[in-house]
């Protein structure tokens, strides 16, 4: 049997997964301007990934070495977008 505390952790990244979800589908049917929802939308992107990071490939438990390997490609796909 998996671990209570295991089984509450992940219910309550799915429950974040579901409402970044559902504000997405929201945020995109409210006309906010162009520039204005795609920002919303690549920012609740990146938190649902990194939910997804973080938590299903169990990277929130691995050494910080990784970091750096992960935030320079963010960082120079959001200088190509803006």
């Amino acid at each position: 049997m998996s671990d209570p505390a295991n089984t509450k952790i992940y219910r309550n990244v799915l429950i974040g997964l579901l409402i970044g979800t559902i504000l997405t589908v929201l945020i995109a049917r409210v006309h906010m301007g162009r520039p204005l929802n795609l920002t919303v939308g690549i920012l609740i992107a990146v938190v649902k990934a990194t939910l997804v990071l973080l938590f299903f490939m169990h990277m929130k438990y691995e050494k910080r070495a990784w970091l750096g390997l992960v935030l320079f490609p963010i960082a120079l796909v959001m200088i190509i977008i803006f």
